[in-house]
């Protein structure tokens, strides 16, 4: 008779046998086919979350079900270095000793973030430990490890050789809270109720004024024009012409352009070339100075007048003071619109011209869109293949320079007069320098940093040993599916595509799989502000991994968002009890029977043997098929249905009545045989579901 039911004593038990044995070590028997799933890199100081529990059991359930199923798979951990939101983490840490990073210098900062990582850093990975992921621990990465570092520098050397890294002046995001610059998709729009500013801009020479509005007055300290269309006939006699700008006393031209809307509010656009990037654009065209008015830290600089040293939102405040006082604000009015926000602190961004570097990613995109046409990479479910394309079609270069201190250090070292030398090494660029200037000189290597999504774009790889040949790559790249969230379709997933064809020729998965957003029984978001994340450690304490693991797996659908209720995991538990009473119950009734004695020949087979037998097979077929089709909950709610109730509420309550007419031993010795053979099956059926439960009742069942 088994034991009561402990989750956390069974977990703990088989988790840690199962890592010292060495199970789920990556093998590469030549006669089976491979299984390999890529895992996009968890933030290295980050902690576990819901999303990351449904992403987990998804991942493990597959690779436990293709492990039992003969494949050689590997499923490679590891993490990422997440490069601002550990630096910001260390400044923090830094504000609270009234410190700042430039008291340190760069030197001893970094010091600090490998600090922290050795600190932090495998808390993440003890919680997938915690919920049972099958992992190959050995082969453990970390996207600034030597090896990834190295495939970092080589591909940035070779994109650049290829004329696909670049460096210029444009317009980018940048948040003044972390310092850097952002790409476009790290910036998150949130609808703001804001205002409609109508200004008058005196027209030089003549007693007219051009009437136009602006949700940021703020920025007319860098106006350096004004736009119409160049068909809007009220003011085609303009054009050519100039504005005396409020405030400043500068004049500036009325130019034409065709990005006006003329039927948007007067049909006149003041232009800031330095701080929108629609006004970047026209500017170029047009031939409009390029004015910067905004520190790094978003305060207005020296080229703002008396606004000069005031946050951009006091100067908001005083500006529109200003322009009242002076007759110039006309009207001001509600606006609803979208402001960018920083991805990582929420801080609005801001756009600015500066110097940065950027990936052209055009050519790459072309091959990453026939690859999803051509049917080399599926993507499921199928409504995400249209979002996929229309951003690899409408796609934009990618700004890949960062602000900051933490990450892959950018490759190129500068000559005494600004030339650029990007090379592998100092060693190999000093070379350059020394060949291009016909002596030694001395270099300097860029500050920036790249983007923390450079680096994971090549992990399908580069964990893998790239750049070097290796007998990993040769047996499982291109890897057999990604899971992941759809929220990362753009931040990590393409760029993967990408890169994978670009550095491999190949494809770095076959499948995609997005599973949904975990969000609380209303429907919203969840976040420790909202009150509304739980913690999964507390939750694993309680209930169990299993059920944890199986509640979540059940009520995940096609990729929908999966609406968590801590109600739900009491269906996971109750299971996992049932599942071990159950077996109990059939341990109990097996005393003196053994199957390895026992002849089928022997046995009388009834029409109840013949219907569960019947049902089993049923069930082994369709969770295989919704295993296949990525349907995981359907597959759960076969094995459910067949345990809880083929199994259990009917065979086994049959099966008593046998178990207890001694005068009829063959029946009795059948219904054991059937209860011994469906419930091994059973377990096994189950197992890449609830893995520590089924373990656990499996070594009492099973025979050698």
């Amino acid at each position: 008779m088994l034991e009561k039911y402990s989750p956390n004593e069974i977990e703990n038990k088989r988790g840690k046998l199962w890592e010292e044995k060495g199970y789920f070590r990556a093998t590469t028997d030549a006669e089976k086919a491979n299984f390999s799933i890529v895992i996009p890199p968890p933030n290295v100081t980050g902690i576990l979350h819901m999303g990351h529990v449904l992403d987990e059991a998804i991942q493990d359930v597959l690779v436990r079900w293709k492990r039992m199923s003969g494949f050689n798979t590997l499923r490679m951990p590891g993490t990422d270095h997440a490069g601002i939101a550990t630096q910001n983490k260390v400044e923090r840490a830094l504000a609270e000793e009234g410190k700042t990073k430039e008291d340190l210098g760069r030197e001893e900062f970094i010091k600090r973030t490998w600090e922290r990582k050795e600190k932090h850093g495998g808390i993440i990975t003890q919680q997938q430990r915690k919920l049972g992921a099958s992992l190959d621990w050995e082969k453990e990465r970390f996207t600034m490890d030597e090896g990834l570092s190295a495939a970092v520098r080589e591909i940035f050397v070779k994109l650049y050789h290829d004329n696909l890294i670049y460096q210029g002046e444009y317009m980018v995001n940048r948040c003044p809270r972390c310092g850097t610059a952002l790409a476009d998709d790290e910036v998150e729009h949130m609808d703001s109720e804001g205002h409609f500013w109508e200004i008058a801009y005196p027209i030089v020479g003549t007693d007219e004024k051009l009437i136009l509005a602006t949700t940021r007055p703020e920025t007319m300290l860098g106006d350096t024009g004004v736009a119409v269309h160049p068909e809007d006939e009220r003011y085609q006699h303009l054009i050519g012409k100039k504005v005396l700008l409020p405030l400043m006393d500068r004049e500036i031209p009325i130019v034409a352009d065709e990005y006006v809307d003329r039927e948007f509010g007067t049909g006149v656009v003041k232009m800031t070339p330095a701080h929108d990037p629609n006004d970047f654009e026209v500017g170029k065209r047009t031939g409009l100075e390029i004015i910067n008015i905004f520190t790094p830290d978003g305060k207005v600089n020296e080229n703002g007048g008396k606004y000069a040293g005031l946050d951009r939102f006091e100067a908001r405040k005083q500006i529109v003071a200003d322009l009242e006082a002076g007759g110039y604000l006309v009207l001001v009015r509600k606006h609803q619109h979208a402001v960018g926000h920083c991805y990582r602190c929420d801080t609005i961004v801001e756009p600015r011209v500066s110097k940065q570097w950027f990936v052209k990613m055009k050519p790459l995109a072309e091959p990453a869109l026939e690859a999803v046409k051509s049917g080399k990479i599926k993507i499921q479910p199928e409504r995400w293949v249209k979002v996929y394309y229309h951003w690899l079609e409408n796609i934009r270069d990618w700004c890949i320079s960062r602000q900051i201190w933490r990450g892959h250090r950018i490759p190129a070292w500068y000559g005494p007069d600004g030339k650029v030398f990007v090379a592998k090494s100092e060693s190999e660029a000093k070379n350059q320098a020394l060949a291009f200037y016909g002596k030694e000189v001395s270099l300097e290597q860029e500050n920036d940093v790249l983007d923390t999504r450079f680096s994971s774009a090549l992990w399908p790889f580069s964990t893998m040993g790239r750049p070097e040949k290796t007998a990993l790559l040769e047996h499982f790249y291109p890897t057999s599916t990604l899971v992941t969230g759809a929220d990362i379709i753009f931040f990590r997933v393409a760029r993967m595509v990408m890169f994978g064809l670009y550095e491999m020729k190949d494809v770095p998965f076959h499948d995609v799989f997005f599973h949904g957003i975990v969000r609380d029984e209303l429907g919203r978001k969840m976040s420790k502000s909202l009150g509304n994340s739980p913690d999964p450690l507390k939750l694993i304490d309680e209930y169990g991994a299993d059920a944890i693991r199986f509640t979540m797996i059940y009520n995940t659908s096609a990729g929908q968002d999966v609406h968590f209720s801590e109600k739900l995991i009491e269906m996971g538990r109750n299971f996992a009890n049932k599942v071990w009473n159950a077996t109990n119950f059939v341990l109990m009734n097996l005393e003196g029977f053994d199957p390895k004695q026992v002849k089928k020949s022997d046995l009388a087979f009834e029409l109840v043997d013949q219907w569960i037998y019947s049902r089993l097979n049923t069930a082994v077929a369709e969770t295989e098929s919704y295993l296949n089709k990525y349907a995981l909950d359907e597959a759960a709610k076969v094995v459910y249905e067949f345990i809880r109730g083929d199994f259990c509420d009917w065979y086994v309550e049959m099966a008593k009545v046998r178990l207890y007419m001694n005068d009829d031993l063959q029946s009795k010795q059948t219904a054991q045989w059937v209860l011994w053979e469906v419930l091994e099956t059973a377990l096994r059926l189950l197992h890449p579901f609830m893995p520590f439960i089924t373990e656990e009742l499996w070594q009492h069942v099973k025979t050698e």
